[in-house]
């Protein structure tokens, strides 16, 4: 048998590819929109992609199941489970709890496990010619190392009406007549680690086993106790801040995203045309250091900067509905690598990029001194941590929004006021003030965020 984990480090994401070797199938599992490494990969061992399935329908990525399928003509297999409100809508063969295939020799077992979704299937894999027990079970978004999939993301960014309380039943449920029913020595895979806002306390370590879970996990006592209420309310509480294009994805992963196939590469574009789309309403994702922005920001312009949190940033930002995108890269070469994360998170309409500024309409938007925060009386000071962060210390009378919620709650925000703008060390707050004044808003910043006002505070002598 043949096994490979690929990770995604911004959104924390986990897909696998499971092979026979003998008869050359292999079987891909929640695989993301950029395939080429699972051709790639296939090529290398000599195997076809025969199988491609999904444990659910993903909030916080696009889907490349039907693109991976698309290219090379595998069978698709989606979950049929769930309520009628969250099925797919697509083409495919449909699995429901305890339906079979092989891969090969491989043998592969659906488990309907809802809880965090309705329609949530886990995968048991069985290496047949080492014998009957499963060794190895992908648990997608169901259980995580140390941690489960949090219930209520329906009602936190698709609209949902307190689906949070249905889904820890089903969730309490799922663990104790499904995962714990499980030999200690089965190896979990789940489709996450450490970082993910599928749920809270996600480990950092790429797998577990059924007995290590059993063991140590914090959810395992109240399931084998019996004890329901007080794992929802352990379930339920502190739960991170759900970023609201997570409904979105649930929607075009539901649909079916669109099929990307032969892309051209992108062109480069001079700042002549640039200003031109900008004026317009194309929008420019400037993806150099914050400081580079800062020091020069162009018009119309969001900062989402080239590093491990881009997918993640231009998913909380940008909207596909919103306008035109052009790149502000180093190079063609990134600038198709960020073309490529661009489509983790369904914003496909990028129709070129630039190498620099020169040219462009920019101006300065350097953050000022926490110290200096007095002298913006009258401001509205808006905090675009997560709400644990907010709970936990913040600056008196600041307004809390999720930095991934903003371009859904433009209307709370005042246009005839100055908004200071900050985060917890200033990162996350350059973007949001990027996009805050790409929308039209008076905003400025407070260099070094949170932190630096609570060390200006700590060092104000005390009378």
């Amino acid at each position: 048998m043949f096994f490979e984990r690929f990770y995604d480090t911004d959104l924390a994401q986990a897909s696998y590819m499971v092979g026979c070797q003998k008869t050359g199938e292999c079987l891909v599992i929640d695989p993301v929109r950029d395939i080429q490494k699972y051709l790639d990969k296939a090529a290398e061992q000599k195997l076809r992609v025969t199988h491609v399935t999904e444990t659910h329908i993903h909030a916080d990525y696009l889907s490349g199941s039907r693109e991976l399928a698309a290219a090379t003509g595998a069978k698709l297999s989606l979950s049929d489970e769930g309520d009628a409100d969250w099925k797919y809508s697509f083409g495919s063969e449909k699995l429901r709890h305890g339906d079979t295939f092989m891969v090969g020799n491989i043998k592969v077992e659906a488990r309907h496990t809802p809880g965090h979704t309705p329609e949530s299937l886990s995968f048991l894999v069985t290496d047949t010619p080492r014998g009957n027990v499963p060794v190895m079970y992908f648990t997608g978004d169901f259980v995580f190392v140390g941690d489960i999939g949090r219930p209520d993301l329906l009602d936190e960014a698709a609209g949902g009406q307190d689906t949070r309380f249905v889904g820890a039943r089903q969730m309490f449920a799922s663990l104790r007549d499904q995962f714990l029913t499980l030999p200690d020595g089965v190896q979990v895979w789940p489709a996450h680690g450490s970082g993910s806002a599928c749920g809270k306390a996600l480990g950092a370590v790429p797998s577990t086993t059924v007995g290590h879970e059993r063991a140590l996990a914090w959810w395992s006592a109240y399931v084998q106790k019996g004890d329901e209420q007080g794992f929802t309310a352990e379930l339920l509480s502190g739960q991170p801040d759900a970023p609201l294009y997570y409904g979105r994805m649930k929607e075009q992963n539901k649909s079916g995203p669109a099929v990307l196939g032969e892309v051209a590469p992108l062109p480069e574009f001079s700042a002549a045309e640039v200003g031109a789309k900008l004026a317009a309403g194309t929008v420019l994702i400037d993806t150099r250091a914050k400081e580079q922005h800062q020091a020069a920001a162009p018009r119309h312009s969001v900062n989402i900067p080239a590093g491990n949190t881009f997918e993640t940033w231009s998913g909380w930002l940008l909207r596909p509905e919103d306008a035109e995108y052009v790149l502000l890269a180093e190079s063609a070469q990134q600038a198709e690598e960020l073309r490529r994360r661009l489509w983790m998170v369904g914003l496909d309409n990028v129709s070129g990029y630039v190498t620099g500024t020169d040219g462009l309409d920019t101006a300065q938007a350097q953050p000022f001194a926490a110290t200096e925060l007095p002298q913006h009386d009258g401001a509205l000071v808006l905090d675009v941590r997560k709400k644990t962060e907010y709970d936990e210390g913040h600056i008196p009378g600041a307004k809390q929004l999720h930095a991934g919620r903003l371009p859904w709650k433009l209307a709370e925000l005042p246009r005839d006021q100055e908004i200071v703008v900050h985060c917890q060390g200033g990162a996350r707050s350059a973007a949001a003030a990027s996009f805050l004044r790409s929308q039209g808003f008076n905003v400025t910043e407070i260099a070094g965020g949170y932190e630096a006002w609570a060390q200006a505070q700590s060092a104000q002598p005390t009378t």
